[in-house]
Protein backbone atom coordinates (compact mmCIF):
# COMPACT_ATOMS: atom_id res chain seq x y z
CA UNK A 1 0.00 0.00 0.00
CA UNK A 2 0.92 3.77 -0.54
CA UNK A 3 -0.05 6.81 0.40
CA UNK A 4 -0.88 9.36 -2.58
CA UNK A 5 -1.52 13.04 -2.47
CA UNK A 6 -4.85 13.81 -3.46
CA UNK A 7 -3.69 16.66 -6.27
CA UNK A 8 -1.03 13.73 -7.51
CA UNK A 9 -3.76 11.27 -7.73
CA UNK A 10 -6.25 13.16 -9.61
CA UNK A 11 -3.23 13.68 -11.70
CA UNK A 12 -2.53 10.21 -12.38
CA UNK A 13 -6.28 9.23 -13.12
CA UNK A 14 -6.78 11.95 -15.56
CA UNK A 15 -3.43 11.45 -17.19
CA UNK A 16 -4.48 7.37 -17.53
CA UNK A 17 -7.80 8.84 -19.26
CA UNK A 18 -5.91 11.26 -21.92
CA UNK A 19 -3.97 8.21 -22.67
CA UNK A 20 -7.21 6.51 -23.48
CA UNK A 21 -9.37 8.68 -25.90
CA UNK A 22 -10.56 11.64 -23.45
CA UNK A 23 -10.42 15.09 -23.91
CA UNK A 24 -8.17 16.83 -20.99
CA UNK A 25 -11.43 18.66 -19.77
CA UNK A 26 -13.10 15.45 -19.29
CA UNK A 27 -10.42 13.65 -17.69
CA UNK A 28 -10.01 16.33 -15.56
CA UNK A 29 -13.93 15.79 -14.35
CA UNK A 30 -13.99 12.53 -14.30
CA UNK A 31 -10.65 12.38 -12.15
CA UNK A 32 -12.06 14.61 -9.38
CA UNK A 33 -15.07 12.86 -9.05
CA UNK A 34 -13.37 9.33 -8.82
CA UNK A 35 -10.94 10.42 -5.91
CA UNK A 36 -13.43 11.86 -4.15
CA UNK A 37 -15.74 9.18 -4.13
CA UNK A 38 -12.35 6.93 -3.20
CA UNK A 39 -11.65 9.55 -0.30
CA UNK A 40 -15.41 9.10 0.94
CA UNK A 41 -15.04 5.53 1.09
CA UNK A 42 -17.08 4.64 -1.51
CA UNK A 43 -14.14 2.60 -3.32
CA UNK A 44 -17.40 1.09 -5.85
CA UNK A 45 -17.51 4.30 -7.45
CA UNK A 46 -13.96 5.41 -7.54
CA UNK A 47 -10.49 3.97 -8.55
CA UNK A 48 -12.08 0.63 -9.79
CA UNK A 49 -13.79 2.23 -12.24
CA UNK A 50 -10.85 4.00 -14.39
CA UNK A 51 -9.91 0.37 -15.98
CA UNK A 52 -13.56 -0.01 -17.44
CA UNK A 53 -13.73 3.56 -18.32
CA UNK A 54 -10.40 3.53 -20.12
CA UNK A 55 -11.39 0.56 -21.96
CA UNK A 56 -14.98 2.00 -23.24
CA UNK A 57 -13.26 4.94 -24.08
CA UNK A 58 -10.99 3.45 -26.21
CA UNK A 59 -13.76 1.19 -27.75
CA UNK A 60 -16.17 4.10 -28.56
CA UNK A 61 -18.52 2.67 -26.01
CA UNK A 62 -18.47 6.32 -24.24
CA UNK A 63 -17.11 9.02 -25.89
CA UNK A 64 -14.30 10.45 -24.18
CA UNK A 65 -14.46 13.61 -25.90
CA UNK A 66 -17.86 14.38 -26.02
CA UNK A 67 -19.07 17.77 -25.10
CA UNK A 68 -22.75 17.79 -23.37
CA UNK A 69 -25.29 20.53 -24.64
CA UNK A 70 -27.13 22.38 -22.92
CA UNK A 71 -31.00 23.48 -23.23
CA UNK A 72 -33.96 25.48 -21.71
CA UNK A 73 -37.35 24.37 -23.00
CA UNK A 74 -39.17 25.22 -20.11
CA UNK A 75 -39.18 28.14 -17.33
CA UNK A 76 -37.92 25.57 -14.07
CA UNK A 77 -36.48 22.95 -16.99
CA UNK A 78 -32.81 22.41 -18.18
CA UNK A 79 -32.49 19.97 -20.84
CA UNK A 80 -28.91 18.39 -21.35
CA UNK A 81 -27.66 15.97 -23.60
CA UNK A 82 -24.40 14.13 -22.89
CA UNK A 83 -23.56 12.97 -26.02
CA UNK A 84 -22.76 9.47 -25.18
CA UNK A 85 -19.79 10.76 -23.23
CA UNK A 86 -18.95 10.33 -19.31
CA UNK A 87 -22.01 11.49 -16.87
CA UNK A 88 -19.76 13.81 -14.96
CA UNK A 89 -19.33 16.74 -17.18
CA UNK A 90 -23.05 16.67 -17.79
CA UNK A 91 -23.73 16.24 -14.35
CA UNK A 92 -21.34 19.45 -13.79
CA UNK A 93 -23.44 21.38 -16.39
CA UNK A 94 -26.76 20.35 -13.92
CA UNK A 95 -24.68 21.44 -11.80
CA UNK A 96 -23.74 24.94 -12.91
CA UNK A 97 -27.44 25.21 -13.82
CA UNK A 98 -29.45 25.30 -11.69
CA UNK A 99 -28.27 27.67 -9.05
CA UNK A 100 -29.06 29.95 -11.66
CA UNK A 101 -32.48 28.95 -12.30
CA UNK A 102 -33.99 27.46 -8.93
CA UNK A 103 -33.83 31.21 -7.13
CA UNK A 104 -36.46 32.44 -9.70
CA UNK A 105 -38.63 29.49 -10.09
CA UNK A 106 -38.42 27.58 -6.58
CA UNK A 107 -37.52 24.43 -8.16
CA UNK A 108 -35.59 23.74 -10.97
CA UNK A 109 -35.33 20.33 -12.88
CA UNK A 110 -32.06 19.13 -15.04
CA UNK A 111 -32.90 16.15 -17.26
CA UNK A 112 -29.94 14.34 -18.73
CA UNK A 113 -30.14 11.73 -21.49
CA UNK A 114 -27.83 9.64 -23.49
CA UNK A 115 -25.70 9.68 -20.62
CA UNK A 116 -23.30 7.11 -18.53
CA UNK A 117 -22.32 5.58 -14.77
CA UNK A 118 -23.12 8.82 -13.02
CA UNK A 119 -20.64 7.22 -9.69
CA UNK A 120 -21.25 8.70 -6.24
CA UNK A 121 -24.98 10.18 -6.86
CA UNK A 122 -24.59 12.23 -3.96
CA UNK A 123 -21.77 14.35 -5.28
CA UNK A 124 -23.58 16.20 -7.59
CA UNK A 125 -26.71 16.61 -5.06
CA UNK A 126 -23.68 17.67 -2.16
CA UNK A 127 -22.63 20.74 -4.52
CA UNK A 128 -26.35 21.99 -4.99
CA UNK A 129 -26.70 21.79 -1.21
CA UNK A 130 -23.42 23.50 -0.85
CA UNK A 131 -24.93 26.30 -2.71
CA UNK A 132 -27.97 26.74 -0.29
CA UNK A 133 -30.21 24.58 -2.10
CA UNK A 134 -32.43 20.64 -1.47
CA UNK A 135 -31.05 18.89 -4.11
CA UNK A 136 -32.05 15.41 -5.45
CA UNK A 137 -30.65 12.57 -7.69
CA UNK A 138 -32.73 10.08 -9.94
CA UNK A 139 -30.42 7.57 -12.04
CA UNK A 140 -30.80 4.23 -14.04
CA UNK A 141 -28.36 1.66 -14.70
CA UNK A 142 -27.96 -1.25 -16.80
CA UNK A 143 -30.47 -4.22 -15.66
CA UNK A 144 -29.46 -5.72 -12.15
CA UNK A 145 -32.76 -6.37 -10.61
CA UNK A 146 -35.59 -8.33 -11.54
CA UNK A 147 -39.51 -6.88 -10.70
CA UNK A 148 -40.54 -8.52 -7.57
CA UNK A 149 -41.55 -12.13 -8.46
CA UNK A 150 -39.77 -12.42 -11.54
CA UNK A 151 -36.22 -13.43 -12.61
CA UNK A 152 -35.45 -11.05 -15.61
CA UNK A 153 -33.52 -7.77 -14.81
CA UNK A 154 -36.05 -5.35 -16.16
CA UNK A 155 -34.36 -1.93 -13.46
CA UNK A 156 -31.04 -0.94 -12.91
CA UNK A 157 -29.98 -0.73 -8.94
CA UNK A 158 -30.91 2.92 -9.65
CA UNK A 159 -29.53 4.76 -7.06
CA UNK A 160 -31.75 7.85 -5.46
CA UNK A 161 -29.66 10.90 -3.60
CA UNK A 162 -30.75 13.68 -1.60
CA UNK A 163 -28.87 16.49 -0.18
CA UNK A 164 -30.16 19.21 2.73
CA UNK A 165 -27.88 22.11 3.36
CA UNK A 166 -27.44 23.12 7.19
CA UNK A 167 -26.32 26.78 8.45
CA UNK A 168 -23.00 25.78 10.26
CA UNK A 169 -22.22 22.24 8.92
CA UNK A 170 -21.52 20.62 6.06
CA UNK A 171 -24.99 19.27 4.15
CA UNK A 172 -26.65 15.89 4.73
CA UNK A 173 -26.14 14.03 2.47
CA UNK A 174 -28.27 10.43 1.72
CA UNK A 175 -27.30 8.36 -1.20
CA UNK A 176 -28.75 4.51 -1.54
CA UNK A 177 -29.24 1.93 -4.48
CA UNK A 178 -32.39 0.24 -4.98
CA UNK A 179 -30.34 -3.02 -4.47
CA UNK A 180 -28.99 -4.14 -0.97
CA UNK A 181 -25.78 -3.42 -2.08
CA UNK A 182 -24.34 -0.93 -4.91
CA UNK A 183 -23.78 -3.30 -7.92
CA UNK A 184 -20.00 -1.70 -7.65
CA UNK A 185 -19.20 -3.36 -4.26
CA UNK A 186 -19.69 -6.59 -6.43
CA UNK A 187 -17.30 -5.54 -9.53
CA UNK A 188 -15.16 -4.39 -6.68
CA UNK A 189 -14.83 -7.98 -5.08
CA UNK A 190 -14.28 -9.31 -8.11
CA UNK A 191 -11.18 -7.18 -8.77
CA UNK A 192 -10.07 -7.95 -5.38
CA UNK A 193 -10.55 -12.01 -5.76
CA UNK A 194 -12.60 -11.96 -3.07
CA UNK A 195 -16.28 -13.62 -2.44
CA UNK A 196 -19.46 -11.29 -1.66
CA UNK A 197 -21.44 -11.99 1.05
CA UNK A 198 -25.18 -14.05 1.11
CA UNK A 199 -27.85 -12.17 0.56
CA UNK A 200 -26.69 -9.70 -1.79
CA UNK A 201 -27.27 -11.41 -5.54
CA UNK A 202 -28.11 -14.58 -7.15
CA UNK A 203 -26.69 -15.98 -10.46
CA UNK A 204 -28.51 -15.86 -13.99
CA UNK A 205 -30.67 -18.75 -12.36
CA UNK A 206 -32.13 -16.88 -9.74
CA UNK A 207 -30.06 -18.90 -7.10
CA UNK A 208 -28.11 -17.31 -4.32
CA UNK A 209 -24.37 -16.73 -4.84
CA UNK A 210 -21.33 -15.65 -3.12
CA UNK A 211 -19.47 -15.73 -6.37
CA UNK A 212 -18.75 -11.87 -7.63
CA UNK A 213 -18.69 -12.95 -11.22
CA UNK A 214 -22.43 -14.83 -11.32
CA UNK A 215 -23.39 -12.43 -9.42
CA UNK A 216 -22.42 -9.98 -12.41
CA UNK A 217 -24.18 -11.92 -14.80
CA UNK A 218 -27.00 -13.00 -12.44
CA UNK A 219 -29.77 -10.08 -10.62
CA UNK A 220 -29.10 -8.35 -7.11
CA UNK A 221 -31.32 -8.83 -4.31
CA UNK A 222 -33.35 -5.78 -4.01
CA UNK A 223 -33.41 -3.50 -0.93
CA UNK A 224 -36.30 -4.00 0.97
CA UNK A 225 -37.77 -6.98 -0.97
CA UNK A 226 -40.76 -5.84 -3.27
CA UNK A 227 -40.67 -2.20 -2.12
CA UNK A 228 -37.19 -1.58 -3.62
CA UNK A 229 -38.47 -3.07 -6.78
CA UNK A 230 -41.18 -0.66 -6.81
CA UNK A 231 -38.92 2.40 -6.57
CA UNK A 232 -36.86 1.05 -8.92
CA UNK A 233 -39.81 0.97 -11.34
CA UNK A 234 -40.16 4.85 -10.16
CA UNK A 235 -36.61 5.62 -10.96
CA UNK A 236 -36.35 4.25 -14.26
CA UNK A 237 -39.82 6.21 -14.96
CA UNK A 238 -38.06 9.06 -13.67
CA UNK A 239 -34.65 9.09 -15.28
CA UNK A 240 -35.43 7.60 -18.68
CA UNK A 241 -38.44 7.49 -19.08
CA UNK A 242 -39.32 11.33 -18.51
CA UNK A 243 -35.97 12.36 -19.97
CA UNK A 244 -35.65 10.56 -23.07
CA UNK A 245 -33.02 8.06 -22.03
CA UNK A 246 -32.70 4.03 -22.46
CA UNK A 247 -34.77 1.89 -19.84
CA UNK A 248 -32.66 -0.39 -18.15
CA UNK A 249 -33.38 -3.33 -20.33
CA UNK A 250 -32.00 -1.48 -23.48
CA UNK A 251 -28.71 -0.37 -21.78
CA UNK A 252 -25.56 -2.08 -22.37
CA UNK A 253 -23.08 -2.39 -19.37
CA UNK A 254 -20.98 0.12 -17.40
CA UNK A 255 -18.57 -2.66 -16.31
CA UNK A 256 -17.30 -3.69 -19.81
CA UNK A 257 -16.29 -2.35 -23.57
CA UNK A 258 -18.71 -4.50 -25.18
CA UNK A 259 -22.16 -3.23 -27.33
CA UNK A 260 -23.51 0.43 -27.82
CA UNK A 261 -23.31 3.16 -25.65
CA UNK A 262 -25.27 2.64 -22.48
CA UNK A 263 -27.26 5.72 -23.14
CA UNK A 264 -28.93 6.12 -19.95
CA UNK A 265 -30.32 9.42 -17.91
CA UNK A 266 -30.32 10.98 -14.57
CA UNK A 267 -32.98 13.45 -13.13
CA UNK A 268 -31.74 16.16 -11.15
CA UNK A 269 -33.50 18.62 -9.03
CA UNK A 270 -32.84 21.80 -7.34
CA UNK A 271 -35.21 23.19 -4.60
CA UNK A 272 -34.59 27.08 -2.87
CA UNK A 273 -35.33 26.56 0.39
CA UNK A 274 -37.04 29.72 1.39
CA UNK A 275 -38.62 30.56 -1.84
CA UNK A 276 -40.41 26.93 -1.87
CA UNK A 277 -41.04 27.26 2.44
CA UNK A 278 -40.35 31.09 3.18
CA UNK A 279 -37.41 31.97 5.08
CA UNK A 280 -36.15 30.19 8.49
CA UNK A 281 -35.80 26.63 6.21
CA UNK A 282 -32.29 26.34 7.24
CA UNK A 283 -33.22 26.92 10.43
CA UNK A 284 -35.67 24.24 10.52
CA UNK A 285 -33.38 21.84 9.32
CA UNK A 286 -30.76 22.70 11.42
CA UNK A 287 -32.85 21.56 14.37
CA UNK A 288 -34.12 18.59 13.06
CA UNK A 289 -30.25 17.33 12.38
CA UNK A 290 -29.44 18.56 15.76
CA UNK A 291 -32.07 16.10 17.69
CA UNK A 292 -30.53 13.50 15.15
CA UNK A 293 -27.27 13.68 16.11
CA UNK A 294 -28.22 14.13 19.34
CA UNK A 295 -29.87 10.40 20.21
CA UNK A 296 -26.95 8.30 21.62
CA UNK A 297 -25.50 6.01 18.70
CA UNK A 298 -27.00 7.78 15.89
CA UNK A 299 -25.52 10.14 13.14
CA UNK A 300 -26.16 12.66 10.49
CA UNK A 301 -26.13 10.88 6.93
CA UNK A 302 -22.84 11.62 5.37
CA UNK A 303 -20.83 12.66 8.53
CA UNK A 304 -19.14 9.59 7.89
CA UNK A 305 -17.77 10.43 4.04
CA UNK A 306 -17.35 14.08 5.52
CA UNK A 307 -14.82 12.66 8.33
CA UNK A 308 -12.47 10.16 5.68
CA UNK A 309 -12.22 13.09 2.82
CA UNK A 310 -11.09 15.49 6.09
CA UNK A 311 -8.36 12.87 6.28
CA UNK A 312 -7.82 11.96 3.15
CA UNK A 313 -7.48 15.93 2.03
CA UNK A 314 -4.66 16.04 4.95
CA UNK A 315 -3.24 12.92 4.61
CA UNK A 316 -3.20 11.86 1.15
CA UNK A 317 -5.31 8.41 0.18
CA UNK A 318 -4.30 5.07 0.55
CA UNK A 319 -3.95 2.87 -2.58
CA UNK A 320 -2.88 -0.14 -3.43
CA UNK A 321 0.12 -1.06 -5.22
CA UNK A 322 -1.42 -2.82 -7.91
CA UNK A 323 -4.16 -0.49 -8.49
CA UNK A 324 -1.14 2.24 -8.75
CA UNK A 325 0.67 -0.21 -11.27
CA UNK A 326 -2.67 -0.10 -13.28
CA UNK A 327 -3.30 3.51 -13.39
CA UNK A 328 -0.02 4.01 -14.85
CA UNK A 329 -0.38 0.94 -17.04
CA UNK A 330 -2.99 2.67 -18.92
Amino acid sequence: MATVDWQELEGLVAAALERNATSPANARTVAQALVLAEADGLKGHGLSRVPSYAAQARAGKVDGRATPSVARPAGAVVAIDAAGGFAYPALDAAVATLPEVAPTQGVAVAAIRRSHHCGAAGLACERLADEGLMAMLFANTPPAIAPWGGRKALFGTNPIAFACPLPDAPPMVIDLSLSKVARGNILAAKQRGEAIPEGWAFDDDGQPTTDPTAALGGTMAPAGDAKGTALALMVELLAAGLTGANYAEEASSFLDAEGPPPGTGQLLLAFAPDRVGGPGRLARFAALAQAVDGEPGARLPGARRHALRRVARADGLLVADDALAKLRGL
